[in-house]
């Protein structure tokens, strides 16, 4: 199966519509309001497991299985500690518990997969809502089926107050390709990134305002590979780190997802991040970020220090940062270039310490005139005393990242 990256845009807006019906849904039920904050496609898990589209660490929440007009799974979940806060909100006095929590992805899901009906003209059938926790084995797929999903489709949905939703669509792989390839019209939406079928088979128009590019369609192994490449190039890093501080180190990187550039500054927050940027010489070429929630920055710093930094995020820090991103920087490029044959180098690290989305947003101008997506890695940084969860912003020129992905699938 052929996928056009840019044009997984189309599929993402979707997506998008449908966790806006859900964040309406929850706020009628609530009399909280909840936006979408950002929604973004990322390759599934190997298992399709809930756990993989939902939030990180600790959650609950309700899953739904798909057939009919789209075959496969949707998962609601928040964080496991927020139950009873969802709960007060809920007329009534609170003591339904899983059946409040239940009934409210329900309606929720109901109102996010809405929106794909209606634009794909089917009936997409429910089964009944299930409640779910991060510990939960059920598969992403249909009931029945090993049919694992090929992408996970994921909205963040913020509210004012203490009281986050993340949202998914798992569709099984299958079900989703014959139903790409038979819808070939796109709506108007979608009609400048493409339709079902164009995303599918590398066959959309370019958007509007940039030049057109050869087929920019890739093969799904490829996407996979470029997954992987992450994870492998973690490895790297880890060794890097523990040969540079003498502590037993791993990095676990949990996937890949693609986020349009003009969310990737939502994607970050407006939480103080720290961290590292860096610009991308090769192929392909462009711009990373390593961030770190200020927190975070500030335990990975003092576990590589040998001595007690002089302030928190001071100079000492600062440059315990740059070399860890160095080595983690190294580790992921030198592990793209061996295997693409090529030469990749990147620049002397430049340290960032601001409001997590000022820390990315010139990046994002300097790419989005020309090009649509970015990727972002979820990364978690283990020693014995202490693990701090880091995001990767790469951010390549989408031209010369095709390229990438055509030789990974052939090299």
């Amino acid at each position: 199966m052929r996928v056009d990256v840019r044009a997984l845009g189309a599929c993402n807006r979707l997506a998008e519509r449908g966790a806006e019906r859900a964040a309406a849904a929850l706020t009628d039920l609530t009399g909280t309001a909840l936006a979408v904050e950002v929604t973004g496609v990322s390759v599934a898990a190997a298992d399709g497991s809930p756990a993989a589209a939902a939030t990180d660490g600790e959650w609950v929440g309700v899953r739904v299985g798909l057939s009919g007009g789209l075959s496969g799974a949707a998962v609601l979940a928040f964080d496991a500690d927020r139950v009873d806060g969802l709960l007060e909100l809920l007329p009534g006095d609170g003591s339904l518990g899983h059946s409040a929590v239940t009934e409210v992805g329900n309606i929720a899901l109901g109102g996010f997969l809405d929106g794909f009906a209606n634009h794909l003209g089917r009936a997409i059938e429910l089964t009944p809502p299930q409640y779910v926790s991060a510990d939960d084995p059920a598969t992403g797929a249909s009931e029945g089926s090993t049919d694992d999903p090929v992408f996970r489709f994921e909205s963040r949905l913020e509210a004012a107050t203490n009281l986050d939703f993340s949202i998914a669509l798992l569709p099984a792989a299958t079900p989703f390709r014959d139903l790409a390839h038979e819808h070939a019209h796109a709506d108007a939406a979608g009609a400048a990134a493409g339709s079902f079928d164009a995303v599918l088979s590398g066959n959309a128009e370019p958007a509007a305002g940039r030049a057109e590019t050869a087929t920019t369609g890739v093969t799904y192994d490829a996407l996979l590979r470029f997954a992987s490449l992450a994870a492998e190039g973690s490895e790297t890093a880890a060794a890097n780190i523990e040969a540079m501080t003498g502590l037993e180190t791993t990095v676990d990187v949990s996937r890949l997802r693609f986020v349009p550039l003009t969310d990737v500054p939502a994607a970050v927050g407006t939480a103080p991040h720290a961290g590292t940027v860096f610009e991308l010489h090769g192929e392909p070429s462009g711009y990373l970020a390593i961030l770190f929630a200020e927190p975070s920055a500030a335990r990975i710093a003092d576990a590589m220090l040998p001595m007690e930094p002089d302030e928190p995020l001071g100079e000492m820090a600062e440059h315990a940062l740059c070399e860890l991103g160095n080595v983690m920087t190294s580790g992921l490029i030198d592990g793209w270039a061996n295997v693409l044959e090529t030469s990749i180098s990147h620049s002397p690290p430049e340290f960032v310490h601001d409001i997590g989305a000022a820390t990315v947003s010139p990046l994002v101008a300097a790419l989005s005139r020309r090009q649509d997506y970015g990727f972002v890695v979820d990364a978690t940084i283990r020693t014995r005393s202490v693990e701090a969860r880091c995001d990767v912003y790469v951010l390549p020129d989408e031209r010369e990242l095709v390229a990438v992905l055509r030789r990974l699938a052939d090299p």
